[in-house]
């Protein structure tokens, strides 16, 4: 067997993504064979031993898994969290495999959150190359004029010579204190719609993610979850440019009962 990438040895484990791998490898916490290894290193999965942080990588495929979660708000977008916080893991009950949230939502916002155990999809969906398709539901305790939509739409200046591309805001419902916005982004930096809408003046009252990849949040209430459809699978893999190589698994919902 030709030597692989570490990152990809650790994704395809299921451990994490392959975005994540790098970054463990490059705070050292990844070692093949006892050593410490860098960026670009590879290593035969079946004979060398590679550990994350201790604990050893299995070469042996996993199950692949992949959820579509409501992130209700006050729950942080991480396994776990030192600060004590709610952690979408609470919610995760009844799911044996380890999976882990492709991109973030912040612990304000709410709705749409994928996750997985598929290393290669994972990172696809997060590579800014991909354009991936993000639609929130955004409501503003303003009334938002046409000037400052094709503003955001434009793109907006939202940190030091840091700017938002081109995307799609459309006005969804409007009354005399609050203006409900539709987003729909195609990159994924930090906070962005609240930082873009901050840029223009406008105040966020709710902002729930409803779509990623063209898979809906549907008629999942807040805390629940459940595993992707074939059609929903077939959904991502299309806008990743990649062949369906695998069957999503059918299981029942989450009923998210545990927070």
């Amino acid at each position: 067997m030709e030597p692989i990438r570490i990152q990809k040895i650790i994704a395809d484990s299921g451990y994490c993504s392959r975005r994540k791998a790098e970054q463990l490898i490059s705070d050292g916490q990844v070692r093949c064979n006892g050593h410490p290894v860098k960026l670009g290193d590879k290593a035969d999965p079946r004979d060398d031993i590679i550990t994350v942080c201790g604990e050893k990588i299995s070469a042996e495929p996993v199950t692949l898994r992949y959820i579509k979660l409501y992130k209700p708000r006050g729950y942080v977008t991480t396994l776990s969290d030192d600060l004590g916080r709610k952690s979408i893991t609470e919610l995760l009950d009844g799911i044996d495999e380890r999976v882990y949230p492709i991109g973030r939502l912040d612990r304000d916002s709410e709705g749409l959150l994928l996750l997985t155990n598929d290393g290669e999809l994972a990172n696809s969906i997060m590579h800014p190359r991909k354009h991936i398709a993000k639609v929130y539901r955004v409501t503003v305790q303003e009334k938002v004029s046409e000037t400052v939509i094709n503003k955001l739409m434009t793109g907006v200046e939202i940190g030091e010579n840091e700017f938002t591309a081109q995307c799609v805001v459309t006005v969804i419902n409007e009354e005399e204190d609050r203006t409900v916005l539709e987003f729909t982004i195609y990159e994924g930096k930090n906070r962005q719609i609240r930082r873009m809408c901050d840029a223009v003046g406008l105040t966020v009252k709710r902002l729930r993610r409803t779509s990623v990849g063209g898979v809906k949040l549907g008629m999942l209430r807040p805390g629940a979850y459940a595993d992707l459809t074939e059609r929903e699978l077939q959904t991502l893999n299309t806008a990743i440019g990649r062949s369906v190589k695998r069957s999503a698994p059918k299981r029942k919902k989450g009923d998210g009962k545990k927070w």
